[in-house]
């Protein structure tokens, strides 16, 4: 039976460096170890290309090599005809194996001398086992398919987008035993991500957000590809990611309307996973562990899938609540409120609240509350509907991906962080009622 590359994708994890053969026109040979071999598919593989040294010189005018890799587990070696075919220097496999080379770099501290120039990618025309002992395979720590059918069937009954999410980590803990997760959400207009949920963190950093394009999780948005490091990595911490991009905002030295992304202090291994439907990004799955090498290849697949299904379910609870009842129930009396009043400050030049001097959100998510509180007060409303506020112009929802369930949810989550006197309460599809215990006094600050 013929080899593919997707039977020996162990032996791609650099663990234990390839060596590379390749001959000059003349053929003179030359040997090399690879810092880095990434899998494409069944029949592809790139290589790092990060100095224009023999081995580059060999191959481009020769496009034929020899490439030995090793599983670091069974010690089985096996040895590949390559066929040169082109350079990647931008894109998702790019961008993918810059990231993985920049862990390995700062893993062997060699941060600053590894730079990816481009990615070399070469047909794989056979593979053949190098002849030798081997260990046996370990039995596996579980069977990712079944974890994978375990949590499909899980998320194929969640109702509604609150649930989804969930649940959506707790498989992820319960079936693949990764404990620390979050999801975040794409807000288009502004091109960033806020978490949305999060689990297995001290802080849960709901409302936090990270620019497109910055860290594992911003790479992994911009490109859509998946993004997977098996070392700590400086370069790609989406917590330095976070602190950079606040540093370097109009926001600086402002009022404190960060919320610090939740995270480890050491994370060893990061993956995060594009969520998308109909070629759309809708937001960004994120796995991290302090062991390293924690995620594999097949680990990737499982989430990449799963991240599928995500989207899709997210994309017909987000249809399934716009579809709702076009009108609000009749309002019912509400209980007395008590207390002293609850001050909201809004700041229109970045929709930001305070409750008091406690931030509350900001953006879409803090425009919505501050119209929902006026409503509140001015009009004595407390039940209102997905569709109204989409339609409501002093929102300024986005035409296209305005992802509003997930904006309420975020909202909600964080009202029940601060264990405010206000709360959002579901009351049916696209449906969702204004809980306020004690009086609200509204304050629009000037910008």
């Amino acid at each position: 039976m013929t080899l593919k590359v997707d039977a020996i994708r162990e032996c791609l994890e650099g663990v234990i460096p390839g060596i590379m053969a390749t001959a000059s026109p003349d053929g003179t040979p030359n040997i090399s170890y690879l810092s880095q071999v990434q899998f494409i598919d069944g029949e592809h593989i790139a290589l790092s290309y990060q100095f224009f040294n023999k081995t580059r010189q060999n191959i481009l005018a020769n496009p034929r090599a020899m490439l030995t890799v090793t599983n670091p587990v069974t010690a089985a070696q096996y040895r590949l005809t390559l066929q040169f075919l082109r350079t990647e220097t931008s894109g998702p496999l790019f961008e993918s194996m810059k990231a993985r080379l920049a862990g390995i770099a700062s893993h062997t501290g060699m941060s600053g001398v590894f730079r990816l120039l481009g990615a070399d990618v070469f047909r794989v025309v056979a593979i053949e086992r190098v002849p030798g002992e081997s260990l046996p395979p370990p039995t596996p720590a579980r069977n990712l398919l079944a974890a994978l059918r375990a949590a499909t069937e899980r998320l194929s009954a969640c109702s509604d987008l609150d649930r989804l999410l969930t649940e959506t980590l707790a498989c992820l803990d319960e079936q693949f035993g990764i404990g620390h997760t979050m999801v975040l959400m794409l807000d288009a207009p502004s091109a960033r991500l806020y978490t949305v949920a999060s689990r297995g963190y001290e802080q849960s950093g709901v409302g936090s957000e990270i620019a497109m394009g910055q860290g594992v999780i911003g790479v992994a948005a911009r490109e859509r590809t998946p993004i997977r490091i098996g070392h700590m990595n400086s370069e790609y911490a989406y917590s330095m990611a976070i602190r950079q991009n606040t540093e370097h905002s109009n926001l600086a030295g402002a009022l404190e309307t960060a919320i610090p992304l939740p995270g480890l202090a050491e994370s060893r291994s990061q993956l995060a996973v594009p969520i998308c439907v109909v070629n759309r990004l809708l937001g960004v799955l994120y796995v991290e562990s302090p062991q390293d090498l924690r995620f594999t290849y097949d680990d990737e697949d499982a989430l990449v899938t799963l991240a599928a299904q995500i989207g899709t379910a997210m994309h017909l609870l987000q249809n399934s609540a716009d579809a709702g009842d076009d009108a609000p129930p009749a309002e019912a009396v509400p209980p007395p409120m008590k207390g002293a009043p609850l001050l909201v400050r809004y700041f229109p030049e970045n929709d930001s609240v305070f409750l008091g001097d406690d931030y509350l959100i900001k953006g879409v998510a803090g425009s919505i509350f501050w119209n929902l509180a006026r409503d509140h007060v001015e009009r004595k409303r407390t039940e209102f509907t997905n569709r109204e506020l989409r339609l409501d112009p002093r929102i300024r929802l986005p035409d296209i991906s305005d992802n509003l369930e997930a904006r309420l949810i975020l909202l909600s989550r964080r009202l029940a962080e601060r264990d405010a006197c206000v709360r959002i309460e579901k009351t049916g599809r696209g449906r969702f009622r204004l809980c306020v215990k004690r009086p609200i006094q509204l304050m629009e600050e000037a910008g």
